[in-house]
């Protein structure tokens, strides 16, 4: 056995002020109260909210206070993400922080939720990390989610652990929940999916074992989620399959198709760019004229 303790944080997210004094208050009671917790996760944008109007460079003020409360607790900390300015973009950030509260990487989200999030530039580089001695964790963000290449790749790069702040405050939760527990069994991981409340979302945050198994979700208040996972549960069903059935992640390694799909000079888009522009929904027209959307 393996064994592994991380702790998912849900709790309400303002968009009109910082959130980091609170998120410190949380951790600090959270700590005092489960001392055996060795990882800890927030949500998406938990620190300031969902408007990009708060970015700010990394390194920066907002990551070095995580890196004091990570050092503080000698924990594994992933403050959920942050918008970051980088080169005149910005992007959605991030940061994984060790237990001496050095960061050691940082992960910027593949899909942003566009086209609500146009301002955000994509990302390009998957990150897994090795705890010593325990196992090996990917990053995925939000809408990552519904492109399962991304989890598939993290799989294939090692990752027994997917670690998943999200922030959903949208009528698709009861999807993305189904989305959870189908990443964690094609995969044969741990998804540790950690879901804000308020402006940071509508929580049901869930932990899912390697075989798809629901092993706590939440509910629509604040909740502290401490769960030992053992990381030898992982290799065991990766080695002997899913319950004992299916080895998924083995076979896609054996696999003899090509998916032409994913090359864009062989592959016939004609229906892709039938779909047309990717570009948000307009009111209908009142009067003969369209309704304009206030900017935020």
């Amino acid at each position: 056995m393996t064994p592994f303790a991380i702790a998912g944080l849900q709790m309400p997210v303002s968009a009109l002020q910082e959130n980091l004094t609170a998120m410190g208050q949380q951790l600090d009671l959270l700590m005092a109260r489960y001392p055996w917790v060795q990882m800890v996760v927030f949500s998406e944008l938990a620190a300031f909210g969902p408007l990009p109007k708060h970015a700010q460079p990394l390194p920066g003020p907002a990551e070095a206070t995580f890196q004091a409360m990570a050092a503080r607790h000698g924990i594994w900390l992933l403050p959920g993400s942050l918008f970051e300015k980088k080169e005149g973009r910005i992007f959605n950030t991030a940061p994984v922080i060790d237990p001496r509260g050095q960061v050691i990487a940082r992960y910027r989200k593949m899909f942003p939720f566009r086209p609500y999030e146009s301002a955000t530039t994509p990302g390009s580089e998957f990150v897994v990390f090795d705890v010593p001695e325990v196992g090996r964790f990917g990053v995925s963000i939000c809408y990552d989610m519904w492109f399962p290449e991304t989890t598939r790749t993290l799989a294939a790069m090692g990752a027994e652990v997917v670690l998943h702040p999200t922030l959903t405050d949208t009528l698709d939760r009861d999807v993305e929940l189904a989305m959870c527990r189908a990443a964690a069994a094609q995969n044969q991981c741990y998804w540790i999916d950690v879901n804000g409340l308020g402006a940071g979302g509508v929580g049901r945050s869930v932990f899912v074992g390697p075989s798809g198994d629901v092993l706590h979700q939440a509910g629509a208040a604040e909740e502290v989620i401490p769960l030992e996972i053992d990381i030898d549960r992982v290799r065991r069903e990766r080695a002997v399959g899913l319950r004992g059935l299916g080895q998924p992640l083995k076979s896609f390694r054996d696999r003899e198709v090509v998916f032409p799909v994913y090359d864009r000079k062989s592959f016939d888009a004609g229906f892709l760019d039938s779909l047309g522009p990717l570009t948000l929904p307009q009111r209908p027209a009142l009067g003969g004229e369209p309704r304009r959307r206030r900017a935020l």
